[in-house]
């Protein structure tokens, strides 16, 4: 019977499991398959199974609750392999690098980070700042009927938004950086000019989160910091 995979612990980890169920819309038990000084954590698969609200949940949860007992690799939701056996050959045929993984996470957990200015508010420091984009606003507002103003305009500041997202960005991570093993990015989306995840290992885990509080306070409320963690180091298993 097809399983699905959680996370892959070492054997002496305590693997508390009490009180969690399985994914999908039946959740079996969840159960060990060893081999050697590794250990998946598994259940069996359901059928057809759907990134639902209540399935990521319980995902989740299996991740969240084994990080309180030490270090696990969390794998990505919907990870199914055909049986045990098929487990443990995985574990047996990657044991050098799994358990270089969980060395590396060892004590660590992750912080993912994502940030936005005020649109309006950076709007208003680009005309500030910018003569040339001024200029442009002014002939606008004057009523100049060149069609082409409000386009060279919409280049300008178009332009000038990304170049300032990119240096908020910079200045950010440069910051929380010497506070954090590694770090990964990702596209930001939306509003968003930085989408970030950081590895911190518990002795700077404190240093980290006073230097967050500390570019909050200093950038201001026009920013828009969201901060979640600690998290199970998805990002850099």
């Amino acid at each position: 019977m097809a399983v699905y995979v959680y996370s892959i612990t070492a054997a002496d980890h305590p693997r508390d499991l009490d009180g969690l169920t399985g994914v999908g819309p039946t959740p079996t038990a969840l159960r060990i398959v060893s081999a050697g000084p590794l250990c998946a954590v598994v259940s069996d698969a359901p059928q057809d199974l759907r990134p639902k609200r209540r399935d990521l949940m319980a995902h989740q949860a299996v991740q969240e609750q084994l990080m309180a007992g030490g270090t696990v690799l969390p794998l990505r939701f919907g990870l199914t392999a055909p049986d045990d056996e098929a487990v443990r050959a995985a574990l047996e045929e990657r044991r050098e690098e799994y358990i270089q993984r969980l060395t590396e996470l060892e004590h660590c957990a992750e912080y993912h980070l994502k940030a936005a200015i005020d649109e309006d508010t950076l709007l208003r420091q680009i005309l500030q700042d910018s003569a040339e984009a001024r200029q442009l606003n002014d002939s606008i507002k004057a009523g100049n009927a060149s069609p082409d103003l409000p386009l060279a305009l919409g280049e300008l500041v178009a332009q000038e938004v990304l170049a300032r997202h990119h240096a908020l960005a910079a200045g950010i991570i440069e910051a929380l950086r010497p506070h954090a093993r590694r770090e990964r990015s990702s596209e930001p989306t939306g509003n968003d000019f930085l989408n970030i995840s950081f590895l911190v290992d518990d002795d700077h885990q404190e240093l980290f989160l006073t230097a967050v509080k500390g570019l909050t306070s200093e950038l201001g409320t026009e920013f828009d910091f969201r901060l979640h963690g600690p998290l199970p180091a998805y990002s850099f298993v």
